[in-house]
């Protein structure tokens, strides 16, 4: 390739889909692309979509459309959408959305560099859309480029989801649950522990069910057995984990082991027993409490964040007030709430009963001020104490001087901690007294 072509790039959605991003990116550099963070110098933009819900959909279609303008200038020779959205939506697309060159899928963005204009003559023409069943998982060895600071990283330990809950379309778009195996996930950590990372975020669809489809016995336990014995890496935190299969030998586990965050994020997504089944969830109200009041009881310090989703069909007041008293008695530490979203191709979007947009936004509200005041509740109870903190990044300018996280705030997710003054390192982590706090941040 004598003259490099530019390609930039925009990642939407979650954690998971910006590791297919960084694979993206990887795959990109290692055939010969040069990357730019500049979007006026780009000659291809990639914008990698969301469409878990309605208003990531929203946000994925504004993406691509400004994004799009930039081909008026003549500069941009191409506009490639991957991810979730081209997945889901491909013929709708193609007829709507003519400013775009390529739709590539869930099951085809590891072949990225296929829709790339080459300063050769001897690229074969690509058809405008890609989209097959998703099969590819990234592994060691598969080229990545990291968009974190090199102190952390996220691992995506499975792909897709083997579940059906009655209002998630994330199978259709992402496939059957498939695990990597231990050795690649340790692999790829050692890899990483050698570049610096101090911290992991393992990641999946359902963290829980790792292991379940490989027929090998691998399971979460196991994994973590493994990556608890790699020197240099000090915290692993543990995102997305369904409650069906948090076993007390992985309670244990966490509540022993130092380099295991004592931080657990576990959607509930509701408590009453017959909602849950409705949402096909294989859980009710007495094993979801069992669950958390053994994970208070034996984890020191526990930072418990759960998601919860309001209006779904037929929920009643009564089950609404279920909801919020089971807020107040549980007291999360940090909280998120979604109104649900009726998603074409789920069993909820043709249930019966649906509740109007308004009561759910009402609902929500309700919710999140109830967990304002347990946050700050929570927070002000760490006032004066000793926390380790990770350094994320030095700030060039403003009051403060670096802003870190502590072993109970995941990346990007949760609050932060921001530090007035001191010789600190990115990524060195530190033990420092809490002088100050608000309802989602701690101050130093």
């Amino acid at each position: 390739m004598s003259k490099k072509i530019k390609v930039g790039m925009i990642s939407l959605g979650c954690p998971k889909n910006l590791v297919d991003s960084e694979v993206m990116l990887g795959l990109m550099q290692k055939d010969g692309y040069e990357l730019t963070h500049d979007q006026d110098q780009a000659d291809v933009m990639v914008v990698n979509t969301c469409a878990f819900i309605e208003e990531s959909k929203q946000e994925s279609v504004d993406t691509i459309l400004e994004t799009a303008a930039l081909k008026e200038n003549g500069k941009l020779q191409k506009l490639i959408v991957t991810g979730c959205l081209a997945q889901r939506y491909k013929a709708k697309l193609e007829r709507e959305l003519p400013e775009v060159d390529h739709f590539v899928g869930t099951g085809e963005f590891q072949n990225i560099s296929q829709f790339l204009p080459s300063a050769s003559k001897t690229q074969l023409p690509m058809a405008r859309s890609q989209v097959r069943k998703p099969e590819f998982v990234y592994d060691y060895a598969t080229p990545r480029l990291s968009t974190l600071p090199p102190h952390t990283a996220y691992v995506k330990i499975a792909e897709g989801c083997s579940r059906d809950c009655s209002f998630c379309i994330i199978p259709k778009l992402r496939g059957q649950g498939r695990s990597r195996s231990i050795v690649s996930i340790e692999k790829e950590v050692l890899q990483l522990v050698e570049q610096g990372t101090k911290e992991i975020h393992l990641i999946a669809q359902d963290l829980t069910d790792y292991g379940h489809d490989r027929g090998d016995g691998a399971d979460l336990l196991g994994l973590l057995r493994v990556l608890v014995q790699i020197e240099g890496l000090e915290w692993i935190r543990l995102m997305y984990n369904y409650p069906q299969y948090f076993s007390s030998e992985l309670v244990d586990l966490i509540a022993s082991s130092p380099k295991i965050c004592s931080y657990v994020d576990m959607p509930l997504q509701h408590i009453d027993s017959d909602l849950l089944a409705s949402m096909n969830r294989e859980t009710d109200e007495v094993q979801t409490m069992e669950l958390l009041d053994e994970l208070r009881a034996k984890i020191p310090g526990l930072v418990l964040r759960t998601t919860l989703i309001v209006g779904f069909p037929g929920e009643t007041q009564e089950q609404f007030e279920k909801l919020l008293s089971f807020v107040e008695k549980v007291q999360f530490d940090r909280l998120g709430v979604f109104t649900y979203s009726p998603e074409e191709g789920t069993p909820a979007a043709l249930m019966p009963n649906q509740i109007e947009e308004a009561v759910k936004e009402d609902r929500k509200d309700q919710i999140m001020r109830l967990q304002q005041s347990i946050s700050a509740s929570k927070n002000q109870s760490l006032l004066g104490s000793t926390q380790k903190i990770i350094i994320d990044r030095k700030l060039d300018q403003g009051p403060f001087a670096f802003v870190g996280r502590t072993e109970g705030q995941a990346l990007d997710i949760d609050g932060n901690v921001w530090i007035e003054s001191g010789n600190y390192q990115v990524g060195q982590i530190i033990s420092e007294k809490i002088a100050d706090v608000s309802e989602y941040d701690l101050f130093v």
